[in-house]
């Protein structure tokens, strides 16, 4: 998950109930059928994505946990991936390493990552978002920014969510990036799981969330990428806050029981 200052615990939570649609490829759109003149379109099928396979994907933050997991899952998936540093010699060392390198992962600097990429996931420290998104403005007009970043403090008594001013760390985004189309999704994966080579496929849930069925589908079909997962549409960013702030339950949950377990959605 991407949070703030602790990147040794992972974090995730299950329910027993398995999910109705698969989630190892996301089917590509069609459009609704069509019936007698002047009777309604079929409801669309929710499940019914496009196909994403030939997006460029940039990691922000690529060189920690949270990013190179996803990068390496993406990558593993097919996707074209570019992981992205502040420093672009500290990405290009991590993109080097044989997991990724195997995988064509590249990496530059930030503003080059961002430039090259048709989609970008925002993975940073909360202590670092804010000025990551306004230097990158005019590298990001356009794109379809993915902010999976989790505001959170730490004290005695273990983690607690922040609230930002703008409500949520995806809602900071979108009026720090005026000229992207900012989503939220990929909070609560375990960057243990997702970067252990061992594991076949990361059995979760993504919640998505967004102001356009058009890039919340996109984001969802991204998710449905990776084997054993599901992008779950979650409702508008101003709902964000709380799918960013239930990290910090699940980091006492996984600290409890010594687990890595998943998300998942259930009767949908």
């Amino acid at each position: 998950m991407c949070r703030s200052g602790r990147d040794s615990i992972a974090v995730m939570t299950t329910s027993d109930a398995a999910p109705t649609a698969p989630a190892s490829s996301a089917p590509s759109a069609s459009s609704a059928s069509s019936g007698p003149a002047g009777a309604k379109p079929a409801p669309r099928d929710p499940w019914d994505l496009p196909d994403v396979s030939g997006l460029v994907v940039g990691v922000l933050g690529g060189t920690g946990d949270q990013g190179r997991g996803l990068a390496y899952r993406l990558a593993k998936a097919g996707q074209k991936v570019i992981i992205g540093s502040r420093a672009a010699e500290r990405a290009q060392t991590a993109a080097a390493d044989p997991q990724l390198s195997s995988l064509g992962v590249e990496g530059l600097g930030n503003a080059d990552c961002a430039r090259r990429s048709d989609v970008v996931i925002v993975a940073v420290p909360w202590d670092g978002h804010r000025k990551t998104l306004e230097s990158l403005r005019e590298e990001l007009a356009g794109k379809l920014v993915i902010d999976c970043v989790n505001p959170l403090g730490f004290d005695k008594k273990g983690a607690y969510a922040l609230k930002p001013e703008e409500g949520s760390a995806a809602e900071q985004a979108a009026a720090l990036l005026p000229d992207s189309r900012v989503t939220a999704a990929f909070h609560h994966l375990s960057a243990v799981l997702l970067q252990d080579p061992e594991i076949a496929e990361i059995d979760t849930d993504v919640m998505v969330l967004g102001e356009s069925r058009a890039d919340t589908d996109l984001v969802q079909a991204l998710a449905a990428r990776i084997p054993g997962m599901r992008g779950v549409f979650a409702g508008r960013l101003r709902n964000a806050h709380q799918v960013e702030s239930l990290v910090a339950n699940l980091i006492s949950v996984n600290r409890r029981y010594k687990a890595h377990a998943g998300l998942r959605v259930t009767d949908v």
